[in-house]
């Protein structure tokens, strides 16, 4: 779900409204969304990393890894074009595809080039690159990302053909919690979580302590979650294991060792992780997006 309320159907793409459409507020964020342009959104310091096509799989992965992103835009140097992008998910369904399977050693993937691998990659992807210009609207970016199912946006310079900025969910959470104050906050914004119905709150995903590494794997290629919370024998949960962490798989080299505990991943993990932020039903949406925002995380823990 969505604050940004009022979005038209296309293509099959619905969203609840969670103010009724007569109240005079209802379209405030739309508008604010309407009246900025993906440019102002882009940050004046940011790092954007860029893989060539013909990169080892391996060292793409690491260079990820050692740049703190999640996602790197693909160029074709034989067609002089950006052909799509690398993500997190990728390595994900890399290791998830090849681990169990007897006709490739996940070792030898690391002698994979990128363009060898997007055939397989393109079964979970868009085929071609969804992309924005910096003129276009974050009305449309926004609509972008809920069509496309996508979570990262290359803002591609027309005349150029450079990618200035990768635009994501957060990015423009972030942009709305600073800008948003200089117009009237919309009155829904005091509703509880529980009243507007955003979030998961049925069929919550999780992991055990017990279960592996490759369960966890296994759980994100089929449920398309960002983040599962690790629960212990009595459902408590103790961690959350997030698609990011799997990425550091890379960098400690563990990818040939998915059989591991999900808490022996977590004790490994090499990076200080803070504990998990939590949310309860009974708070407002202002509240939570003020969480959110100030913690610039993607994920939240309701608590019932």
């Amino acid at each position: 779900s969505s604050v940004f309320v009022q979005v038209p159907f296309m293509d099959g793409l619905t969203m609840k409204e969670i103010a009724p459409a007569s109240a005079p507020d209802a379209n405030v964020y739309t508008k604010f969304m309407r009246n900025h342009c993906c440019y102002d959104a882009i940050p004046t310091s940011s790092k954007l990393v860029i893989f060539d096509t013909t990169l080892q799989v391996k060292k793409a992965f690491f260079a990820l890894v050692a740049n703190g992103v999640r996602a790197a835009p693909l160029w074709d140097n034989k067609l002089q074009c950006f052909v799509g992008m690398l993500t997190i998910t990728d390595f994900i369904n890399i290791l998830h595809r090849y681990w169990q399977s007897p006709l490739v050693e996940i070792y030898e993937l690391e002698e994979h080039k990128i363009e060898d691998c997007r055939e397989e990659l393109l079964k979970y992807s868009n085929h071609t690159l969804i992309s924005i210009t910096p003129d276009s609207s974050l009305f449309d970016a926004i609509y972008s990302l809920l069509k496309y199912k996508i979570h990262r946006l290359p803002v591609i310079d027309p005349e150029s053909g450079n990618v200035l900025h990768i635009l994501t969910h957060k990015r423009i959470l972030k942009f709305l919690h600073i800008f948003g104050t200089m117009i009237p906050k919309p009155r829904y914004l005091q509703k509880r979580i529980e009243e507007v119905d955003i979030g998961t709150f049925k069929q919550i995903a999780t992991v055990r302590e017990t279960d592996t590494v490759y369960d966890a794997l296994a759980i994100f290629v089929q449920r398309r979650v960002s983040a599962l919370p690790v629960v212990n024998e009595e459902g408590k949960i103790k961690a959350l294991y997030s698609r990011f962490d799997v990425i550091n798989l890379a960098a400690q080299k563990n990818y040939n060792n998915l059989n591991m505990t999900m808490q022996e991943a977590i004790s490994s993990r090499a990076c200080c992780v803070d504990g998990v932020l939590k949310c309860y039903p009974h708070e407002t949406l202002e509240t939570i997006i003020d969480r959110i925002a100030k913690a610039e995380v993607k994920t939240t823990l309701s608590y019932i």
